[in-house]
């Protein structure tokens, strides 16, 4: 993370030493970085410079409507996956014509939504998804701009529970599907046909699943436009990996010419990029406070405040997050295996395996790093746990831009005392 540093033996995002923010909100807290968050944005469009292509921030690794109007301010759209997300986009100011929508289980409300709202593009992933939009369409009487999502059977090399491109994942159709189905399509008045779509995973750390994948795409196109379908846009979702624990992805400027190397000679396409975790996930930290030390024989326990309910993918994928104390170790400090958890009643409720780290006491205040992507997005209030804040770092200054709850909202829209026992 090039936006964290110790200085004066505090750990700093930005010019905002961690400390202050943890006085200022308490803990647990998630804290952006500003720079990061635009710096990823900023690059990806330089390594696509002088390529057609639209970046579509995926709302889904970190939906808060501070960061989504930062989106909105570079003139940039949105990759959503459900009506809520559709609404988030709207209200931070994204442009629905540079709104696509994904997913496998869009509902009748959610694409009438969508249709209402005349988002870009509907990445269709299913022969029954396709009949019930042309049924909405039709009743509503407005054409729908669609993709279908093609399953290239890519392996992705990533972990099983992020890798959407292999047959036996839920998602998209197959590449003979997707041909009858286009052929479908070009015959129904509510659609028009106007790209592909393929998203293969998540967390890719190498560039070879992506030139394969591309390859497959730019003979598709061909083959459609073979056929008199008009396609102007390929949609190839997002995936670039991040660093958590020594992975070395590659560059913005290599993903841009491995992806683009494919499509040599086919004219007259946009692409349009769906990044997520390549621009949030290293720009957050989770701030959390040591609670309690404990030795179970020869386990040591470090438990802190913050659990899986506010950060699940260590509990979810296994998933690592480095650990750093707010004030910097001293040389010389012996380091020592210590597991990183939370309150969370759930043997699974940790933040860190077996992790050589100092001494650390209660009040001891740590940040759990990598945290932007699916961190807040997937929280819960597991335990009857209010979801933490998030704060914005930018400079020296920081903005909470998201409360912490409080126990009223854990309550609301709940109604004791009122079952019609009659029933």
């Amino acid at each position: 993370m090039d936006f964290l540093r110790y200085q004066d033996n505090e750990l700093f995002l930005e010019d905002v030493p961690l400390t202050t923010v943890a006085g200022a909100v308490g803990t647990p807290a998630y804290v952006y970085s500003m720079g990061a968050f635009i710096g990823c944005l900023t690059g990806l469009e330089q390594a696509f410079q002088g390529i057609r292509h639209l970046i579509c921030y995926s709302v889904k690794a970190a939906s808060n409507l501070t960061l989504l109007s930062l989106v909105a301010e570079k003139g940039m759209g949105a990759d959503i996956v459900s009506g809520g997300e559709l609404f988030r986009a709207l209200k931070a100011g994204i442009s629905p014509r540079r709104v696509v929508y994904s997913g496998v289980g869009k509902t009748r409300a959610e694409l009438l939504e969508a249709l209402e709202a005349e988002i870009f593009m509907f990445n269709l992933e299913s022969e029954d998804e396709m009949g019930l939009l042309a049924e909405v369409a039709r009743e509503r009487d407005i054409v729908a701009q669609i993709a279908f999502r093609v399953n290239p059977d890519v392996d992705p090399h990533t972990h099983p529970y992020v890798a959407t491109g292999l047959k036996e994942n839920k998602f998209g159709v197959s590449r003979d599907e997707a041909l009858r189905l286009y052929g479908e399509a070009k015959k129904n008045p509510w659609f028009k046909v106007i790209g592909i779509d393929c998203h293969i995973g998540s967390q890719l750390t190498e560039l070879g699943p992506f030139a394969d994948t591309m390859e497959i795409l730019a003979d598709m196109v061909r083959e459609l436009r073979g056929q008199g379908h008009a396609i102007r846009y390929l949609d190839i979702g997002g995936g670039l990996g991040i660093r958590y624990d020594g992975e070395e992805p590659p560059g913005l400027q290599e993903y841009a010419q491995a992806v683009t190397k494919p499509l040599a000679g086919v004219k007259d396409l946009t692409l349009i990029l769906e990044p997520g975790r390549a621009v949030v996930g290293n720009s957050a930290v989770l701030l959390a406070r040591v609670l309690y030390n404990k030795v179970n024989g020869d386990k040591r326990f470090v438990i802190v405040d913050a659990g899986m309910n506010d950060l699940i993918r260590p509990s979810l994928y296994g998933a690592y997050h480095g650990i750093m104390p707010l004030e910097e170790p001293k040389g010389g400090i012996p380091l020592d295996p210590a597991s990183v958890v939370g309150p969370v009643c759930e043997s699974g409720d940790f933040l860190a395996k077996d992790r050589r780290l100092p001494p650390l006491a209660p009040g001891d205040l740590i940040a759990v790093l990598g945290a932007g992507a699916y961190g807040f997005s997937m929280a819960s209030n597991y335990n009857s746990r209010p979801r933490a804040p998030e704060v914005l770092a930018y400079g020296a200054a920081f903005q909470v831009i998201r409360e912490r709850e409080g126990y009223d909202d854990l309550v609301r829209g709940e109604y004791p005392g009122q079952l019609n026992k009659t029933l």
